[in-house]
């Protein structure tokens, strides 16, 4: 692959079976420095295990990855070092609160404690839980955790996010809190987001562009104008992410 700063990630060809079942189809996309893109498809299209080889966590069977200009297969430790994750379901320690939750993180990446503490203060902060630092962790509600959970991936100061659903089972101030906190990392702090859900009208409110997967294979990616563009034609009407969607999700 040419190298280029501006790409974060980039696959061509990536594969992988599971035996007999193709779990990723020849999936080839990029991902440009302070962009969010929104990565869909319903269960069981492979965007799960994408993002696993994304980080190193499985091999592809073909094809291949980069991300910050390293392979995972071949420096997964390195690559895990500066990619923030945030799984579907963030586990947390309930007897602790969120200062020490993050204590316990920052020492397990190997952050000094004097480096620590301020960081701690400042992500507290920017997430909006200054307020509640002391507060048990098993007493936040799910919102809160979600808050918390980006804080934690923050706090080694990744290049990119790589976020699954992160507004599931949110209510919707909660859900909206999130949004702008994560549209908030990239206007201010110029974070790259590799962004999974399901909720397509939040993803539409969040990402610069979007990529649709169906049974392993990327049947679309661009703006939503250029993928209202390919799959409806030239025309004076908006068509919505749900929309586009469906009309890929039907005819894949």
């Amino acid at each position: 692959m040419a190298a280029d700063d501006s790409i974060i990630v980039q696959t061509t060809d990536l594969t992988k079976y599971y035996g007999k079942q193709i779990a990723v189809d020849h999936l080839t996309f990029t991902l440009n420095e302070g962009e969010i893109f929104g990565f869909l498809g319903p269960n069981g299209a492979g965007k799960t295990t994408t993002l696993l080889m994304l980080m190193g966590l499985t091999r592809p069977s073909s094809g291949e990855a980069v991300v910050c200009g390293l392979d995972p297969v071949r420096r997964a430790r390195d690559v895990k070092r500066i990619i923030g994750y945030m799984p579907e379901n963030v586990g947390f320690y309930p007897e602790l609160d969120a200062i020490q939750s993050l204590d316990y993180i920052a020492a397990l990446n190997g952050i000094p404690e004097s480096e620590a503490r301020k960081k701690i203060d400042d992500l507290l902060d920017l997430v909006g839980l200054k307020d509640e630092a002391y507060k048990k962790v098993g007493n936040y509600s799910r919102g809160m955790k979600q808050r918390l959970g980006i804080a934690e991936v923050l706090i080694k100061d990744p290049k990119v996010l790589f976020l699954d659903e992160p507004t599931l089972g949110l209510d919707p101030e909660a859900a909206l809190n999130i949004i702008d906190l994560i549209v908030r990392l990239k206007e201010e702090h110029n974070m790259t987001v590799l962004l999974s859900s399901h909720d397509l009208h939040q993803v539409q409110r969040m990402s610069d562009r979007v990529g649709i997967m169906i049974n392993g294979k990327m049947v679309a990616q661009g703006t939503l104008d250029q993928l209202s563009t390919e799959k409806f034609g030239l025309g004076d009407k908006t068509y919505s992410l749900e929309e586009i969607y469906l009309k890929y999700f039907r005819e894949g």
